[in-house]
């Protein structure tokens, strides 16, 4: 295999972005063949030893499509262009060298995991009602929330004419106050199903404020410490998980 730069092996292994593997090259965080590698190095992913936290890099297989994931930052439309002129999920990953598109979305006010693709059936498959990956939130509510509290979210509920799939909830945090002294909890909540702000709307009709909502997990395919507002690209068991 031809020697290529060793960002881009970071890239093209869903390790990280490329502007992110340049810094990590420059800190001298990577070794080629036993050697401290330097930002520029090329190498063959196939024979050379690529290693970056006690880990060897190793190549994906070739694919067609490009699947990457975002850890969405509050403040993003999720659309690729915005006719009132806010900010787009798009800028952020206008350096993945490909057009990619949303799967599903997230609220303007909401954060977290946000999958994109190239790739039609993938995503048709991903949004489809019949997709069984659960989808898990980190939601930030206000007050000290109870287990009665914990009771009305998990209880049936009808929505917009809709009855809802059973969901749960578990209790991470309760009665804790933040740097401006508002007193919150936090709720881990674990939806089958992708309705329109359904979360948001669940907490409201149960009396209940949210002041943050993260998306942290999509079935087994975790944000697992992707900084907020980069991207990187999906490992193959990670495609290949979701397409099942």
């Amino acid at each position: 295999m031809e020697k290529v730069r060793l960002q881009k092996i970071f890239t093209d292994a869903g390790i990280m972005s490329r502007r992110a593997a340049e810094k990590e090259i420059s800190d001298g965080k990577v070794s080629v063949n036993g050697k401290t590698a330097s930002v520029g190095d090329k190498a063959d992913p196939q024979r050379d030893v690529i290693m970056y936290g006690g880990k060897r890099i190793m190549p994906q297989k070739s694919r067609n499509h490009t699947y990457i994931m975002l850890n969405k930052p509050m403040g993003y439309v999720t659309t690729m262009s915005d006719e009132k002129g806010r900010k787009s999920v798009s800028e952020l990953v206008s350096d993945v060298g490909r057009r990619v598109y949303p799967v599903g979305r997230l609220d303007m006010y909401s954060e977290g995991l946000l999958l994109f693709t190239d790739d039609g059936e993938f995503a048709n498959k991903l949004t489809h009602p019949s997709h069984s990956a659960e989808k898990v939130y980190r939601v930030k509510i206000k007050g000290k929330l109870t287990q009665k509290d914990i009771d009305a979210i998990t209880s049936p509920m009808t929505l917009d004419g809709y009855k809802l799939r059973p969901v749960k909830a578990k209790l991470i945090t309760a009665g804790k106050t933040d740097s401006e002294k508002n007193t919150f909890s936090v709720v881990e909540i674990t939806l089958y199903e992708g309705r329109n702000r359904q979360i948001r709307k669940m907490c409201e009709k149960c009396g209940l404020t949210v002041m943050r909502l993260c998306r942290i997990r999509i079935g087994e395919v975790s944000l697992d410490g992707l900084p907020l507002g980069k991207w990187r690209v999906l490992t193959d068991g990670e495609i290949e998980y979701l397409m099942l």
